[in-house]
């Protein structure tokens, strides 16, 4: 997890922070490399989570992602072989976790993409990392029809 990014409040509110945390780079450059260099403290998933089933369709190396609902609140965890995907994915995962399927199901993540983060990366690895931004919103929308 990313030391500076708020744990406690709303997702909104911790989205505001961090774009606010993000801003105080001057450029996405630098912006995509503090990402990079913070998440490389990341854990590593357990072996028993990097199994297929948890593999994210269209990646052309391994990323692995795992939603979980604990009372009442989703958690996410991610994983790659690739140091950016990885870091990229991962603040995704940081952001949402502890968010309420209510507040995911209305999210759209594009603070990556408004600050001009994900413009460093290779068109299909944007790709990727929207796709795992879309699934944090379907397993809130999943768990939310589930409940009720």
């Amino acid at each position: 997890m990313i030391a500076d990014l708020p744990v406690s409040g709303s997702l909104a509110e911790r989205e505001h922070a961090a774009a606010a945390m993000l801003a105080r780079f001057r450029d996405p450059q630098s912006r995509f490399a503090w990402l990079v260099d913070r998440m490389r403290e990341r854990p590593h998933l357990p072996d028993e989570f990097r199994i297929d089933t948890h593999r994210v369709s269209g990646c052309l190396v391994r990323l692995w992602f795992v939603p979980e609902l604990r009372d009442g609140r989703c958690w996410f965890r991610t994983d790659s072989d690739a140091v950016t995907l990885r870091a990229m994915t991962g603040f995704w995962c940081d952001l949402a976790s502890g968010a309420t399927p209510g507040e995911l199901r209305d999210w759209h993540p594009r603070l990556l993409e408004r600050l001009g983060v994900l413009r460093q990366m290779a068109e299909n690895r944007q790709a990727t990392v929207l796709r795992v931004g879309g699934q944090i919103r379907d397993f809130a929308i999943r768990v939310s029809e589930t409940a009720s």
